[in-house]
């Protein structure tokens, strides 16, 4: 084994570790760019020959084209909108470029062009951004893998050819090529583009390590566990991307009413060129007047106020593992008043752990050999507490003695014969009929702390005892803390346990609302009572049993390492490495998006309000009117995009813990 895992030497010590391959859109691989470049290259090519006195037929040619270049696509778009009964605001801003050159102002049309030529590149380049920033994570999976055959010979494959069971070799400096369970080998593993986590994690047999990320200095030997096509990696970006197909709510409604308001601003629009008409106005300065009144009036700023902010924080929390299934969940996401949080799988891993090792000082025996007896007796079973005892002294990196004629009672527990002698593990209520009130004292204790007591004899006689329980996550009490801080009011737990451990949970976490021994009925009860009393309930599980209080709440988060494929499918949104932390996280992202689509509209608002008024009122020169209007565009555009950056995502539990 060592001579397969030794091939390559580990990258020289202080070396900066392998960061993540970035993949960008070419600024003139989209046609908006192209089309806007040409049509600016033209238009000051065309400027000082027109104001310097130049041969009318060479300027004319280049305003010409620079009509053509920079106005075709969207008139063309507008066009086939009016076929289909929709009025395009494109389509008015190019008829009112035409309409300018038509009295004369051949030089202002021609900048409302360039301005939104390039106003429509900028959007296009912001939204091939953001799709990058999502696709670009399919960039951390490397493209081959070295696979290890049976005879131990290796041959290099394209990673997407991998299938489950395959061995694959991941070498120091390189990325592991697959979702998997490690075999053999120890290394460092740099998953800060999958988990967020700031440093290296260990890795040896038995971890689970992602693809995409980046192998330290050791060489590890993993079998691929998930298919290519649905690593984590995979998964995210089919959701994001998913997800950036749907409207919000507030994008809906802008919509809907964006027909009535583009009719509304031609009729206007007439009114302004015929009222002045009517009162002895001069043809050429009352169309002037209405062309730049239809610019400055039209509502392109405030129908990309709602998007790009939702885009962008449906973009940054699929890097964070947080998978919002549509802008419309990302948008409710931060409505939520009361946070109810399922206990187990959720507050708790999920998963039996060792917490206790109590050998009899009678005996003799320390916890590490209580432990690997054990251990070593159930190290051939399947039951989830036989794991846990295993787990346990594997963690502790025990060597356990080989177990013969083993053999397991249902409800009892196993037997085997270890080193010599026969080891008991199992049910103290089934294996101590007569324990002394010692034994019966540490049981009872155990239990009464909501461990699960389990009994270790040798030859017939009581050794130890272990406590087994679902560990608590590390970061439950931090996450409902930052909770508490964002709502006002501490999170709810939601459990089908018996009380007595759900109350002792909450107390470690700072939860005093317990609602314990619930049916999936009961859960939705509960949730349809806060919503009748005007609240916006966030539902965060991920069993079977949470599903219906999932589909129920205003908004569900499912955890989705270990979750049932019901509550996946069901909850609004994933968090797929089940990081608690990012709950919180994901609200406060939520809000600050919701923020600046308000931000957005003020602006754009604003624009429009000051500049129709200046043209009804006063004079607004057209140049200053398409700067202004364009101008606002760009201006909500981009203020939607900060939230792509890596200091956009909230660290809450951090600054709460």
């Amino acid at each position: 084994m060592s001579s397969v895992l030794d091939q390559r030497p580990a990258p020289p010590v202080g070396e900066r570790r392998p960061e993540a391959p970035r993949r960008r859109t070419r600024l003139l691989a989209l046609p908006e760019a192209r089309w806007a470049l040409a049509a600016l290259v033209l238009f000051l090519l065309a400027l000082p020959v027109y104001l310097l006195g130049g041969p009318e037929w060479l300027w004319g040619v280049l305003f010409a084209a620079t009509y053509i270049t920079g106005g075709w696509e969207p008139g063309w778009e507008g066009l086939k909108a009016l076929k289909d009964k929709t009025l395009d605001v494109d389509l008015l801003m190019v008829a009112a470029a035409l309409g300018a050159a038509a009295i004369g102002q051949v030089l202002d049309g021609a900048l409302l062009i360039v301005i939104f030529a390039t106003s429509g590149a900028l959007e296009a380049i912001a939204t091939a951004r953001t799709a990058d920033s999502v696709r670009g994570l399919l960039d951390l999976a490397p493209t081959t893998a070295t696979r290890l055959l049976p005879d131990g010979s290796e041959e290099t494959v394209d990673a997407a050819s991998l299938g489950i069971g395959d061995t694959i070799l991941v070498r120091p400096g390189e990325r592991v090529g697959a979702d998997g369970q490690v075999l053999d080998g120890a290394s460092d593993v740099d998953q800060a583009t999958i988990t967020g986590e700031p440093l290296p994690v260990a890795k040896r047999a038995g971890d689970e390590v992602f693809a995409g990320t980046a192998n330290g200095t050791g060489a590890l030997r993993v079998r691929v566990e998930r298919d290519p096509s649905d690593s984590v990696i995979a998964r995210i970006v089919k959701m994001v991307e998913e997800a950036s197909e749907t409207k919000a709510p507030t994008q809906l409604f802008i919509e809907k009413i964006e027909q009535r308001y583009s009719i509304g601003m031609v009729l206007a629009t007439l009114a302004v060129f015929v009222v002045p008409l009517a009162f002895g106005d001069e043809l050429r300065s009352a169309l002037l007047r209405a062309m730049t009144f239809m610019i400055v009036a039209s509502p392109c700023a405030v129908v990309l106020s709602t998007m790009p902010p939702l885009l962008s924080a449906i973009a940054n929390a699929g890097r964070r593992g947080v998978l919002a299934k549509s802008a419309v969940v990302m948008e409710r996401l931060g409505q939520v008043d009361l946070v109810a949080l399922d206990k187990t799988g959720t507050l708790t891993e999920g998963t039996p752990r060792v917490t206790d090792i109590r050998p009899l000082p009678a005996i003799g025996l320390d916890q590490n050999a209580l432990l690997t007896l054990a251990a070593a007796a159930e190290h051939p079973s399947e039951h989830p507490l036989a794991r846990a005892v295993v787990d346990a002294a594997r963690e502790k990196g025990l060597t356990l003695p080989e177990a013969t004629d083993f053999s397991s009672t249902p409800g009892r527990g196993v037997a085997a014969d270890v080193d010599g002698h026969t080891i008991q593990v199992g049910s103290p209520s089934r294996l101590l009929t007569d324990t002394p009130t010692a034994h019966q004292k540490a049981v009872a204790e155990l239990e009464d702390n909501g461990r699960t007591a389990v009994a270790v004899l040798r030859d017939g006689q009581v050794v130890g005892i272990l406590g087994i329980a679902d560990r608590l996550r590390p970061d439950a009490a931090a996450t409902v803390a930052a909770l508490t801080e964002l709502n006002g009011r501490a999170p709810v737990l939601l459990t089908g346990d018996n009380e007595r451990a759900a109350l002792r949970l909450a107390a470690e976490v700072g939860i005093t609302d317990v609602r314990a021994g619930l049916l999936p009925q009961d859960k939705v009860a509960a949730v349809k009572a806060w919503e009748a009393e005007g609240r916006r309930v966030l539902v965060v599980g991920d069993g079977v049993n949470d599903a219906p209080a999932l589909a129920a709440a205003h908004s569900g988060i499912a955890m989705g390492k270990a979750g049932s494929d019901l509550a996946l499918e069901t909850a609004d949104a994933v968090v797929v490495r089940d990081e608690l932390a990012t709950i919180p996280s994901i609200i406060q992202l939520s809000r600050t998006a919701r923020r600046l689509v308000i931000q957005n509209l003020a602006i754009a608002g604003t624009f429009i309000t000051v500049l129709v008024a200046w043209d009804l009122i006063g004079t607004l020169p057209l140049p200053l009117g398409v700067a202004g209007h364009e101008g606002s565009t760009v201006i909500v555009g981009l203020n939607g995009l900060r939230l792509l950056r890596e200091a956009a995502w909230p660290r809450l539990t951090e600054d709460t813990a």
